[in-house]
């Protein structure tokens, strides 16, 4: 079985345990691919960065937690959907994987897919356990204070080596990075679109203009 994109997030509780948080590419993770109304419906898994050589394969920069498993989900679409594309592994090189295109047999048309983006659907991935998202599942969501109050939106996910960080973009202040701790955020509801904080004093204070 394919493995999942990147290793799971969790929320770290008062004690030092994560919360398992899968995500793909930090450069892609601002944009929320996929999540409209409720959960999101699709996840990047890889882009193209051009051809291999000259019968047609293409490189591919993975964002699964085992590069070559990009190949194992089954077809991929492009990011507008309507496009799909079949890859057959053929090895790595330098960080890549290599793959041959159903369909595409010269390197003119490898080149033409250069940049294009590839997506699954998220019931394609490996369901989460209990507390566990990927990046696309807060990726979107509203960041409330338990009063409703609204504090600003999940832009990104980082990981510094010490826990899993949400970063904040806030309307008129600038972004905030939140610990993503069981104590900090003790709510997420991906479904309503919705994360809920109890940040300690000068969490966010300490980040306003």
């Amino acid at each position: 079985m394919a493995a999942a994109p990147h290793p799971p997030v969790s929320r770290a509780p008062p004690a030092p345990r994560s919360r398992e948080v899968r995500g793909y590419s930090p450069s892609l993770r601002s944009r929320g691919e996929g999540r409209g109304e409720g959960e999101p419906q699709r996840v990047c898994v890889g882009v193209i960065t051009g051809p291999q050589g000259v019968q047609g394969a293409v490189r591919i920069k993975s964002f699964t937690e085992i590069p070559e498993d990009i190949t194992g989900y089954g077809p991929v679409e492009d990011e507008t959907g309507r496009r799909c594309f079949e890859f057959h592994l053929v090895g790595t090189a330098k960080g890549v994987v290599v793959a041959r295109v159903s369909g595409i047999d010269d390197r003119n048309q490898a080149e033409a897919l250069r940049g294009l983006r590839l997506y699954l659907p998220r019931s394609a991935l490996p369901q989460t356990a209990d507390d566990e998202y990927y990046h696309a599942d807060l990726i979107g969501l509203e960041a409330v204070l338990s009063d409703g109050a609204p504090v600003g939106r999940v832009r990104a996910i980082h990981d510094f080596g010490a826990g899993h960080t949400l970063e904040l973009a806030r309307p008129g202040a600038p972004p905030v990075m939140v610990p993503f701790t069981r104590a900090i955020v003790p709510v997420v509801e991906p479904k309503e679109g919705r994360l809920v904080l109890d940040p300690p004093p000068g969490l966010l204070d300490d980040n306003e203009p």
